[in-house]
């Protein structure tokens, strides 16, 4: 029990961790490097040896921890994280199975699990699905109504952006992204129906500046929370410490009142 003890402390301190984070940060630059073909003739097999190497050093880290935790490294979300993704590093990437190996840069992801403050990021981001889902299904409702809406009043007229409902919603989602929205559809749209911008002005509104800043809204408050909660295990850790050094210094005073008063009674010499 004291050797997994060990093995855990050593693969999860801060030192090895820095280690592999520095690890990921190069083989995120060499795989880079992988896609420029004069590079590769020159140094190529200097960059495959090196990646190589690098998953090596990923699986013996995996190993241990998996030594040292046993069954409950996968009662982490993130340590399995970390075994699918070195997992699919290991899958072999040969005739039809070539086009795994752009897989591998899939290990650069790993700095999301590495790093705590990127940890607290996707944490907080899927914290708060659940009500960009609703924001989502509320985005959805206005392109489906907008899209009918367009395509009865601009479909005749322009076929290719308005024809259908699935190209009217394309089309809306063109506008709403604010790319050439002005001079590439809605100007034109305006030389045959001069009253299209009482439309598509509202729609922009709305979608743009309104339901998008949901989106912000919901996951700053997802950040904000998830802030909180971790200020608060810190406290939970914190906090009995200093209660027991309050109750400490508490009973040192007492005792230093116990003494004062013994020695007022002592006759002097």
């Amino acid at each position: 029990m004291t050797a997994r003890l060990r093995i855990s402390d050593f693969i999860e301190g801060s030192r090895t961790q820095t280690f592999i984070t520095v690890l990921i940060v190069l083989n995120a630059i060499t795989l880079g490097l992988e896609t420029s073909p004069d590079i590769m003739s020159v140094y190529g097999d200097v960059l495959r040896a090196f990646d190589r190497l690098v998953l090596s050093i990923f699986v013996i880290e995996i190993i241990a921890k998996i030594a040292g935790r046993g069954f409950g490294f996968f009662r982490d979300g993130w340590n399995i994280f970390d075994f699918v993704i070195v997992g699919i590093a290991l899958i072999p990437a040969s005739g039809p199975l070539a086009v795994l190996r752009a897989l591998r840069v899939l290990r650069v992801l790993r700095l999301v699990s590495v790093v705590p403050q990127m940890r607290t990021v996707i944490q907080a981001l899927i914290r708060a699905i659940p009500g960009m889902l609703s924001i989502i299904g509320l985005i959805t409702l206005i392109f489906y109504v907008s899209a009918v809406l367009a395509t009865n009043f601009f479909g005749d007229d322009f076929d290719e952006w308005f024809g259908t409902v699935g190209a009217s919603m394309f089309s809306l989602f063109q506008i709403m992204t604010l790319e050439s929205w002005s001079m590439g559809i809605v100007r034109p749209v305006m030389v045959e129906h001069p009253y299209a911008w009482a439309f598509f002005v509202p729609f922009i509104l709305i979608t743009s500046f309104a339901v998008i800043n949901l989106f912000i809204g919901v996951i700053v408050d997802s950040m904000q929370t998830q802030h909180a909660e971790e200020s608060g295990d810190i406290r939970g850790y914190v906090d009995p410490d200093a209660d027991a050094l309050r109750d400490e210094i508490a009973a040192l005073r007492d005792e230093m009142a116990v003494l004062a008063k013994a020695l007022e009674v002592l006759p002097p010499r």
